[in-house]
């Protein structure tokens, strides 16, 4: 399958995540006192360090989740498959808690300056992963797919620089523009 429908394969499955989010009841009440704690502790923490700091740890934090997500999509394609959709589903379940309690507009300025670069950079790195997964998992079951695995693998490679390449400005965004239009 060429990388194009696996891009396709990538925003549905992200696709699904999101409409699964957006169609969570819930509201803050909703949370647990440790879901709140926590996402107290995460952003105390990136309001701690230097800006500089903050863009590194985001850019690490990404850039690690999506090689993860591709060194480990042999496995059946399941970490690509669940970040996709996990990230899908956390997109839209606080998109509308944050609607709920703020604006969409509050919403959309808190996500699409960084989630230009981010959101693409998520698709991109995980159609690569799911499309060297399927090569890996082919060519278990048949011998005449394992000639494919090293030009996949380079093809893959090269899909997923661009991806994490997109990350970096994200996570630039992401720690100096995004925080001027929410306040």
């Amino acid at each position: 399958m060429s990388y194009r429908r696996w891009i396709f394969v990538a925003i549905f499955l992200f696709g699904i995540g999101l409409v699964f989010g957006l169609s969570t009841p819930t509201s803050f009440a909703d949370l647990t006192p440790q879901d709140i704690a926590a996402l107290e502790e995460l952003v105390d923490f990136l309001v701690s360090l230097p800006p500089v700091l903050a863009a590194i740890f985001i850019f690490i934090k990404n850039v690690s989740a999506l090689v993860l997500s591709f060194v480990l999509s042999p496995f059946f394609c399941l970490i690509p498959i669940l970040a996709l959709t996990i990230n899908g589903w956390l997109l839209g379940f606080i998109s509308v808690i944050v609607s709920r309690e703020e604006s969409v507009g509050f919403v959309l300025a808190g996500l699409l300056p960084h989630g230009v670069f981010e959101l693409p950079a998520l698709i991109l790195g995980e159609a690569a992963a799911l499309s060297f997964g399927t090569v890996v998992v082919l060519a278990l079951f048949k011998k005449e797919r394992r000639s494919l695995l090293l030009p996949s693998l380079k093809q893959n490679l090269r899909y997923l620089v661009v991806a994490l390449t997109l990350l970096l400005p994200a996570a630039i965004i992401e720690t100096y523009v995004t925080p001027l239009l929410l306040t």
